[in-house]
């Protein structure tokens, strides 16, 4: 048995535990392997009474990944508004209006929920392509894309009034690409 697996033996419960408590079952896995891969490329470093190191590791990954998941959700709400446009004719103060109550359905939506929206609407994919794209059936894909169409109509409308497109009060739309109609 090598030093490392003696290492892993010895800890990997207990750096799961701390993993656990602070990013969930799910990613507690991950957080578990990527510290154990720390300590094997920095093997040397690794001090005899190695839990407090590999938990500081842990502790530093866990950070690392939420700041690359705000970083990401940040990016992906920027690139939705800047391109994020009304029509031309549609009146600024609507159009604002319309915008908030729009980009209020997508924050309402799951992120699964939102890409299948996307994949639709902005992206222009069938159905079956855009569950190939996120990685599951054609039937789970259009179970997500209702709840997202669902949880869009319920932001857009207020006290029964439809904030959506009419046809004297064009679409939002994504720059060159479908109107958010789509997105009902």
């Amino acid at each position: 048995m090598t030093d490392l697996e003696a290492l892993f033996r010895q800890h990997a419960n207990r750096v799961y535990a701390y993993a656990r408590r602070h990013v969930g079952a799910d990613a507690a896995d991950d957080v578990v392997s990527d510290t154990f891969l720390v300590a094997w490329r920095r093997r040397d470093n690794v001090p005899d009474d190695a839990l407090p190191w590999l938990l500081v590791c842990a502790r530093n990954i866990i950070a690392n990944t939420k700041r690359s998941d705000r970083r990401r959700e940040q990016l992906w709400w920027s690139a939705v508004d800047e391109f994020w446009h009304a029509d031309d004719a549609t009146d600024p103060q609507e159009a604002a209006v319309a915008k908030e109550a729009q980009l209020d359905g997508l924050r309402s939506c799951t992120p699964s929920e939102r890409e299948a929206l996307l994949l639709i609407a902005w992206d222009g994919l069938s159905i079956d392509d855009a569950a190939r794209v996120a990685g599951c059936s054609s039937r789970a894909f259009t179970v997500r894309l209702s709840r997202a169409r669902a949880r869009m109509r319920h932001a857009t409308t207020a006290d029964g009034n439809s904030l959506a497109p009419k046809a004297d009060r064009p679409a939002l739309s994504l720059s060159h690409r479908p109107t958010a109609e789509d997105l009902r």
